[in-house]
């Protein structure tokens, strides 16, 4: 498909198209927090005057990589095979979130005391030791900001590419996502910690999009079936918006009328 018959079936389907767009920077501005909160325990040994300018290259790195990885976006639609291996590595974020979070839940329950952030050993990666000596703590560091960055990138263009096969819509979701991210992610950070549970939504997401790219491997050994020719339909693209938006909205709307999911401990505190 050409730019131009992209930009016409924008034109044709402007509802669909701009729910996805919308989707694709709720997603990135949701996982950009998360990732964010990683990046910042990977500098907390760096001196305090630091820490700021390593992550100020990082933030540098992650438009750099994001770039990169949108012109694999356009691979990635032409090559059948990439799709569902992105299901597969978006599956095992799927489940790896989850896995992580029951056995938190279940160190809760046992009383056991655990750090909430995510603990980066920087001792133990071989990007850092093999850096540390010539490049010294703080650019080893960056270095392994950088790499990180490069991680998080793949994540979301794996999400983005499961959204639609139109790479103008793609291209313009991600980058005003790179760019409300840094502006808005301090409200995501509010709202997540009005709504804990929203993080749990975004996973959800990302294994609903794991599911449809892996989906990719049907297509393609059986076109001609009804089921294929659906979900290579504008009608597959705006249910998986419909159905993305929705694992986000209606527990917020659930929780502020009936308070389930129940919202964070100290958002209760306060209202009582």
């Amino acid at each position: 498909m050409q730019i131009a018959e992209m930009f016409q079936q924008i034109l044709n389907n402007p509802i669909p198209s701009l729910l996805i767009v919308g989707n694709l920077i709720i997603i990135e501005s949701l996982l950009s927090v998360d990732n964010a909160a990683v990046l910042a325990t990977m500098v907390m040994d760096l001196p305090k005057e630091q820490r700021d300018r390593a992550l100020k290259y990082g933030i540098i790195g992650a438009y750099v990589f994001r770039g990169i990885c949108l012109l694999f976006a356009a691979l990635l639609i032409k090559v059948w095979w990439l799709k569902p291996i992105g299901g597969l590595y978006l599956l095992y974020l799927t489940f790896d979130y989850f896995k992580k979070k029951a056995a938190k839940s279940k160190a809760d329950k046992q009383g056991v005391v655990e750090d909430e952030a995510e603990e980066i050993d920087k001792s133990k990666n071989w990007l850092y030791k093999s850096t540390i000596g010539w490049m010294g703590q703080f650019w080893a560091t960056v270095a392994l900001v950088e790499i990180m960055d490069l991680a998080f990138s793949i994540d979301n263009v794996f999400a983005a590419v499961a959204f639609s096969d139109n790479i103008v819509l793609i291209w313009t979701g991600v980058f005003i996502g790179i760019l409300a991210m840094r502006f808005v992610a301090q409200g995501f950070v509010k709202l997540m910690e009005k709504y804990p549970f929203l993080e749990t939504a975004a996973f959800l997401v990302i294994g609903v999009l794991g599911i449809k790219l892996m989906l990719a491997i049907y297509e393609h050994f059986y076109p001609e079936t009804a089921a294929s020719k659906f979900l290579e339909s504008h009608e597959a693209d705006w249910a998986t918006s419909i159905i993305t938006v929705a694992i986000f909205l209606v527990p917020i709307i659930t929780s502020a009328l009936f308070n389930f999911p129940k919202k964070h401990k100290v958002e209760e505190a306060k209202a009582e």
